[in-house]
């Protein structure tokens, strides 16, 4: 038995003590290839999964360092079956590969002849497989290479694919660092995705996803597909691409409801590309309309299903994702895997925050008592009406309006998923409110105008969950969310982790009726966050209602 910071058990779970001395350089170690699930104050535990090991093998890692990493930093001996089995699952990476052929085009091969064969008896691959080549290598037809891809994976053989990209339309690009230079790990998570062609950076909100994928097209140096959550986005990256690149206005074209703009650098909204008219997705030509060197994915983890398929027929081009987590509560990351690529960068919201680049910041649930009349209509309340009744109650908004006043002066966001709720708060407030059917200018006008500090409020709906840059948004109070959605409580938060001028922290409260469905969602959607290392005080609502120290 040694002194180690690391408990590795039989199940896949690591549990790290995060007070040992050894504690920073073991979570580094084990990052590759571990996923970190609770982060609570003294022991955090991390689990080892197949999709995590295959993501370690194609950033380059070995079984052995994978091993050697366990054995050195665990305070008892490492189950051997546990060992056995990381060094299986991880050979199981790259035993079939994809590859360019000269006279065949696309070919499945082989290192394994038996694996091989194995997955040509699959019946649901076999229509995706061309005339065999030789004992180790098979023909495959080229528009199936990202749904093969899906297939393999969903069957345990994940292919290494090394059939390479189109190099696309060139276009220049060049990053105008007039007054700002780019961040190191910014240039890191860059350079790691042009090494490895396609694959995901994770970085938390407010480091400058943007940057990284501008950095990517300057390394491209061609035409780009960009695709964003919705319209406010799209104006922000074209703004942000007009600052950081030598990009004009010309160049840089509009694909959204509005307007239908093809330039050498498009940006197109998720939304505009799903639309489908008499059962047809009628602007599926903006993929081939260019010869794309790029395509990028804002906020990757939200890709609407119809989007993977489209993507599966876009292997040929190089494919960048951005995102602040891979959590998909539909749980498709092994799809993100397979037909976007694998994680390529990733930097810890702690390290980031330790580092300066984001801000600190100091999440408290405050959790509210429903009057017995409440009580009494919740317990009787139809099990699909129970959330909404509990998490719009009307004893929530005289704790908001609490909380409000008690930061009165800092740039406060009212987030919530009700909008007759949101709208109730508005009035009692005296706050704008910015819902779905808020104009897209009206929206962006209230935004500048909250930027500028002209309005210290501001009531959101689900729609500002997602890349809106408001970089002075000091605190946060969410009063609904949507149901128990890991991804948005992390989104939310990320609303008010970027740097103040101040140099103070955030404050992030989230409203919680007691003893209800709200409680349990609300520990459901914490759960990521808690995952990154912060910490939820919980508070009653007295005391915030008393204006006591907190």
């Amino acid at each position: 038995m040694t002194d180690g910071p690391l408990i590795v058990q039989s199940d896949k779970t690591l549990l790290l003590e995060v007070d040992h001395d050894s504690a920073a350089e073991c979570r580094k170690a084990i990052a590759p290839f571990a996923e970190l699930e609770r982060a609570p104050e003294h022991v955090h535990t991390y689990r080892i999964s197949p999709l995590a090991l295959w993501n370690a093998r194609a950033a380059g890692h070995d079984a052995e360092q994978v091993i050697d990493a366990l054995i050195s930093f665990s305070r008892y001996p490492v189950p051997h079956a546990l060992l056995v089995d990381i060094a299986d699952t991880m050979g199981r990476y790259g035993r079939l590969r994809l590859e360019k052929h000269p006279t065949y085009g696309l070919v499945l091969a082989s290192s394994d002849r038996a694996v091989l064969e194995e997955v040509l008896r699959a019946r649901k691959l076999q229509s995706m497989f061309g005339v065999r080549v030789d004992d180790d290598t098979v023909a495959v037809h080229p528009s199936e290479r990202g749904t093969l891809k899906q297939a393999l994976l969903k069957i345990g053989w994940p292919a290494e694919d090394l059939a390479g990209y189109v190099d696309g339309e060139a276009h220049v690009i060049d990053l105008v660092e007039d007054g700002w230079e780019l961040r190191g790990y910014q240039r890191d998570a860059a350079e790691s995705f042009w090494h490895g062609g396609s694959g995901v950076v994770v970085l938390p909100c407010g480091a400058g996803k943007t940057i990284v994928g501008a950095a990517a097209m300057a390394q491209a140096s061609a035409t780009t597909l960009i695709l964003v959550t919705n319209t406010v986005s799209a104006h922000q990256w074209k703004q942000e691409l007009l600052k950081r690149t030598s990009l004009t206005e010309e160049e840089i074209g509009e694909y959204t409801g509005t307007k239908k703009q093809i330039r050498p650098v498009t940006i197109a909204t998720y939304q505009v590309m799903t639309t489908r008219r008499k059962g047809v997705y009628s602007h599926l030509e903006l993929f081939d309309a260019r010869d794309w060197g790029l395509v990028l994915y804002d906020e990757v983890h939200l890709l609407p299903a119809p989007i993977f398929r489209m993507t599966a027929d876009l292997q040929t081009r190089r494919r960048l994702g951005l995102t602040a987590t891979l959590v998909r509560e539909d749980g498709r990351e092994g799809d993100v895997f397979s037909l976007i690529g694998p994680k390529r960068y990733d930097a810890p919201w702690k390290d980031m925050e330790a580092q300066g680049w984001i801000a600190p910041a100091d999440c408290v649930e405050v959790r509210v008592t429903l009057t017995d009349s409440e009580r009494l209509a919740y317990a009787t309340a139809e099990q699909e009406d129970r959330y909404r009744f509990c998490a719009t109650t009307p004893t929530k908004s005289s704790v908001v309006q609490a909380l409000v006043e008690r930061h009165r002066g800092e740039q406060t966001l009212v987030i919530g998923q009700y909008i007759d709720q949101l709208d109730e708060l508005g009035e009692r407030l005296e706050a704008p409110v910015i819902k779905g059917e808020t104009k897209i200018k009206e929206r962006e006008r209230l935004f500048d105008a909250f930027r500028s500090g002209e309005i210290s409020v501001l009531i959101v709906s689900k729609v500002a969950n997602f890349s809106i840059d408001l970089p002075e948004a000091a605190v946060a109070v969410q009063v609904s969310g949507t149901f128990g959605s890991r991804q948005e409580e992390a989104q939310r938060l990320g609303r008010v982790l970027r740097p103040k001028a101040s140099g103070k922290g955030a404050r992030f409260y989230s409203v919680v009726a007691r003893d209800t469905l709200d409680q349990d969602y609300a520990a459901h959607r914490q759960r990521f966050l808690a995952e990154q290392g912060y910490a939820y005080r919980i508070i009653d609502a007295d005391a915030i209602l008393a204006d006591e120290e907190i």
